[in-house]
């Protein structure tokens, strides 16, 4: 029997996309929390997890009306921009970003709460920026919390459901990802398609995941 294999590279495509998104995204927002002391810091951090304990299907649900031509910022995307976010690829790149940001923000911040300020103090003293700092100092010494974040992001990005689902739609050759093919295949008692999806992204996430802890141990923080 021949599978489509489309739902897959659109799992992997959109894992890859959303990862490298939150790498740029991610990291300047962890080295803010991280080392802000600001009153409204608990909100931020709540905020950011949020996506840890709300249901997807509400995240999804709120993105779509947000971004959807009948609500005003979406419609300035479509008419202004020329941009139609709603059942399209883009779509779920902003919501897998949405929904993955934990993921990626919390082991990062936590890796930069870790590392020394002394040793950022230094680096002060002897001219470095804030930029330069990070880039050369924090971040080359806590590249396991970084490995940390890109491993999750991405191995999270693979299985999501509810928020694909809500945004994307499950358009096939567009928004049908693995995680929603699967479903499909269920539904048309199909299940020997839904076995051959399910069974990849198993082994995809084990190896993964085998490949992170191998890492891990080679890369462990140094501090």
């Amino acid at each position: 029997m021949t599978y489509d294999l489309t739902p897959l590279w659109l799992s992997l495509k959109l894992a890859t996309v959303t990862t490298i998104v939150l790498i740029l995204v991610g990291i300047p927002l962890a080295y803010s929390l991280a080392f802000s002391r600001g009153r409204t810091k608990p909100f931020w951090e709540a905020l950011v997890s949020m996506p840890l304990v709300l249901p997807p299907t509400v995240l999804g649900f709120y993105i779509l009306v947000l971004l959807s031509p009948g609500h005003a910022f979406g419609a300035f995307l479509e008419r202004v921009l020329d941009v139609r976010v709603v059942f399209s690829f883009t779509g779920l790149v902003i919501g897998s970003v949405i929904f993955s940001l934990p993921f990626m923000v919390n082991p990062v911040k936590a890796g930069f709460q870790n590392f020394p300020h002394a040793l950022i103090e230094a680096a002060y003293t002897l001219g470095k920026s804030r930029r330069q700092t990070l880039v050369s100092v924090i971040i080359p010494n806590t590249k396991a919390s970084l490995l940390t974040g890109i491993v999750m992001s991405f191995a999270h990005t693979m299985g999501e459901f509810g928020v694909v689902l809500m945004i994307g739609g499950g358009i096939p050759h567009q928004t049908r990802v693995a995680s929603i093919a699967i479903y499909n295949e269920v539904e048309a008692m199909n299940y020997s398609a839904a076995n051959f999806y399910s069974v990849i992204l198993v082994v995809f996430s084990l190896a993964a995941l085998v490949l992170f802890h191998v890492l891990y141990r080679r890369h462990g923080e140094v501090v």
